[in-house]
C-alpha cells in the first residue's frame, strides 16, 4: 500500500551557501521596468536614482521593435549620503518616473531567491543545482526537494536539505498538488524548479505557478515525444542534441523559452551516447535559466522572453 499524502518526511537544513559580496560592501537593490517604448526612459531613471543618492553597478536596457516595448534592469546601491529606503523609493518612482512613462516596475533587494527543487528519478539536474546551490555559484537558497519518489532521498540529505515524499496515488493527483502548493507556501518559496520532474501539472497548478515555475526537457519536442525520445532520434540520424527551459504554462511544455543549448553528434554515437549528451545539456541549460530569473533578468514578452544578461 503507499503512504498517505499526509506522511511526509523531511531532513533538517544545513547552512546556506556562501555569502559572495564583501560584508562591507553596501546592499545592493534592482529596479525592473517595463513601458511603452519613448524617448528618456533611461535618462529618467538614471536621473531619478542619482537624485535619490543611489549609485547605479549595472544597467541593462532592450526595446522591442517587434511589440514596441521597453524593457530595463538597473541594479544600485546608496552612494553613502543617505538613499531613502525602497519603500519610498517606490512611492517617488511613481510620482516622478512611472507615471509618466505609463510603466510597470518593481524594487527589490538583491539577495537569493528561495527555490523549491522537484525531481522524480533522474538525478542529474537536481545534483548539478545542489551543487552549485551549495559552492555558492548559483544565487539561490534551496528550500527543500519535492518528489513523487524516494530515489533523490539520500542527495537531498547529503546535501543538508529538506526532503519531501508526495507519493502520486491512484485518482488523487490534485491532493497530492495541493500538498505541493501547500509546501510552496510553508517555504516562503519564489520559485518552484522542475528539475526532470516527471508529472505533467495540471492547468490549476500551473495557473498557480505561472511566473514561477521553470521546466527543463529535450529540445526534441515537438517531433519525438515519450521515453524513449534518444533512441527515436537516434533512429532518425539526428545531428543536433538540444535541451530548453521554459517557463511553465497550461500550454504544455509550450511555455516561453528562457534558454537553449545544442551540441553535434554523428553516427558513432549509440542512444545511450546521445542521452549523455542531452543529459549534460539539461543540466547547463536549466542552471543558466534558475541564475537569470534569480537575478531578475527575465521578463516575459507575450509568448516569448526577454533576457537581459
Amino acid at each position: 500500500m503507499p503512504p498517505a499524502l499526509d506522511e511526509l518526511t523531511a531532513t533538517p537544513v544545513r547552512s546556506t551557501a556562501a555569502v559572495q559580496r564583501s560584508p562591507a560592501a553596501p546592499p545592493l537593490y534592482i529596479v525592473t521596468t517595463r513601458c511603452p517604448d519613448t524617448t528618456g526612459i533611461v535618462a529618467g531613471i538614471a536621473g531619478f536614482l542619482a537624485a535619490h543618492n543611489a549609485t547605479i553597478a549595472e544597467a541593462q536596457h532592450y526595446d522591442d521593435p517587434y511589440t514596441g516595448t521597453s524593457f530595463m534592469r538597473t541594479v544600485f546601491h546608496d552612494n553613502g549620503q543617505g538613499m531613502p529606503s525602497v519603500e519610498e523609493l517606490d512611492r517617488k518612482f511613481a510620482e516622478a518616473v512611472g507615471q509618466r512613462f505609463r510603466m510597470e516596475w518593481q524594487f527589490n533587494q538583491v539577495r537569493r531567491c528561495r527555490a523549491l527543487l522537484a525531481v522524480s528519478r533522474q538525478s542529474h539536474c537536481l545534483n548539478s543545482i545542489l551543487h552549485r546551490w551549495s559552492t555558492g555559484t548559483l544565487p539561490i537558497e534551496a528550500v527543500g526537494v519535492v518528489s513523487n519518489h524516494q530515489d533523490m532521498r539520500s542527495l537531498a540529505e547529503w546535501h543538508g536539505v529538506p526532503y519531501h515524499y508526495l507519493p502520486i496515488i491512484d485518482g488523487r493527483k490534485q491532493e497530492q498538488e495541493r500538498r505541493l502548493m501547500e509546501l510552496f507556501e510553508r517555504a516562503e518559496a519564489e520559485i518552484l524548479v522542475l528539475a526532470r520532474y516527471m508529472q505533467v501539472l495540471t492547468q490549476e497548478a500551473c495557473r498557480y505557478f505561472e511566473g514561477r515555475a521553470i521546466n527543463i526537457h529535450h529540445s526534441f519536442l515537438p517531433g519525438f515525444k515519450g521515453a524513449k525520445a534518444y533512441h527515436q532520434a537516434h533512429a532518425r540520424g539526428v545531428k543536433l542534441i538540444g535541451a530548453t527551459a521554459h517557463y511553465v504554462t497550461t500550454d504544455l511544455d509550450e511555455g516561453p523559452i528562457i534558454e537553449q543549448e545544442v551540441s553535434r553528434v554523428d553516427h558513432t554515437q549509440s542512444p545511450d551516447d546521445l542521452t549523455v549528451v542531452g543529459s549534460e545539456l539539461e543540466t547547463v541549460v536549466l542552471n543558466r535559466a534558475i541564475k537569470w530569473h534569480a537575478e531578475r533578468r527575465v521578463f516575459r514578452n507575450g509568448s516569448r522572453t526577454v533576457v537581459l544578461k
